[in-house]
């Protein structure tokens, strides 16, 4: 994603931000870039003096210690999804942001931007939709191939990732889900490992999140496929909304009287609300990434508030964290999770990893992994 952001800022297409450094490992992906400054680490562009804000778009586990060492440097952060692999490094991360410093720490939420789910907030928010009754969002149009996992010896690794599914590709709809609906009070999780791929971390998950309210949400993801579905649904007293991959509107099926008041007020067993079918336009899914690196420009500039808070990304970590907990265990787990508990359950994951394994036989441990425990 680092050279996709470059990319868009070397285009113009955010006129508030000028590309002036860039770090890789791999020296072929610095050619090309023009009067850029060019590192081979990432502490050497921190500590060059070259920026005054830097995006974080590297293997997860290098997201903790590289956004502490940018923070500490007092330069604005903004870091790609998951903001961290697990809770005890989101808030190691978090705690080194010192707001009173003046520096913006922003995370790459870019689904935020997606007037649909703005739309869903604004009707969550201001009530239109009622008190929520249930939830189920079936995102399974993450389709990857075998190909993918082969890419990288890292990929789908304990080690290389912290996880599968829910840590590479649903930080996003995990974050949505805690952005629109709140945090659950408890999740029950069945995360099938290597189910449809030959690799060591979940491509299958079914999960039933429960609110204190007495609502539960079902959420069900799997890379494994295809065509797959992204349908979130969401129903309150008021009606349903609906939210599809197969449609731009979002479907707002709005009751003529509450279900509530109409179940307690009906003289038939069978009767039903009538109904009023909304399709609210919505003109496409946002500016997504530019969007997000518009916004990270404008706050530093003071001229907008964040729409995705790095701190805010604990959430979507502490989701996936406990799925993979309560299937590890099977068993349900409350939540707020213990952070260190979940750490040392990663941990022995960690050390019988394939890209643990490797790595040790080529003497080099990973570059991240001290850092994360």
């Amino acid at each position: 994603m680092g050279a996709s952001h470059a990319k868009s800022i070397l285009s113009g297409a955010i006129p508030d931000l000028k590309l002036t450094a860039v770090a890789d490992r791999n020296p072929a992906r610095l050619e090309g870039l023009g009067d850029v400054a060019c590192f081979a680490e990432a502490d050497e562009l921190i500590a060059s003096g070259q920026a005054e804000a830097v995006l974080i778009a590297t293997p997860h586990y290098s997201h903790t210690p590289l956004g502490i060492a940018s923070l500490r440097a007092g330069l604005h952060v903004l870091v790609e999804k998951p903001i961290s692999v697990h809770k005890k490094d989101c808030e190691e991360l978090i705690a080194a942001y010192r707001p009173e410093v003046g520096n913006v720490f922003a995370a790459m939420f870019n689904q935020r931007t997606d007037p649909r789910y703005r739309k869903l907030k604004e009707l969550l928010t201001d009530g239109s939709l009622g008190t929520l009754r249930r939830i189920n969002w079936v995102i399974t149009d993450w389709f990857r191939t075998e190909f993918y996992y082969q890419s990288g010896d890292w990929r789908a690794t304990w080690a290389g990732e912290g996880g599968g599914v829910l840590l590479n590709q649903c930080p996003h709809n995990l974050d949505l889900w805690q952005w629109l609906f709140g945090m659950p009070d408890r999740v029950t999780a069945r995360c099938q490992i290597g189910r449809f791929h030959d690799i060591e971390v979940e491509d299958s998950v079914t999960a039933v999140l429960e609110y204190a309210s007495g609502v539960q949400g079902v959420f069900v993801t799997t890379t494994g496929e295809a065509p797959g579905t992204n349908r979130l649904e969401v129903a309150g007293d008021n009606g349903k909304v609906v939210i599809s991959s197969e449609q731009t509107d979002l479907i707002f099926t709005r009751n003529e009287i509450p279900t509530s008041t109409f179940s307690r007020e009906a003289q038939s067993g069978f009767a039903r609300p009538g109904v009023w079918n909304i399709a609210i336009p919505t003109s496409g899914t946002g500016e997504q990434h530019v969007g997000i690196l518009k916004n990270f420009a404008a706050a530093i500039r003071g001229e907008a508030e964040l729409i995705a808070p790095a701190t805010e990304g604990v959430h979507s970590v502490e989701l996936a964290n406990a799925m993979l907990l309560s299937s590890f265990r099977d068993t349900p787990v409350t939540l707020p999770i213990d952070a260190e508990d979940y750490a040392l359950e990663l941990k022995k994951k960690i050390e019988s990893s394939a890209f643990v394994k490797k790595t040790i036989a080529e003497t080099a441990p990973p570059s991240d992994f001290s850092k994360s425990f």
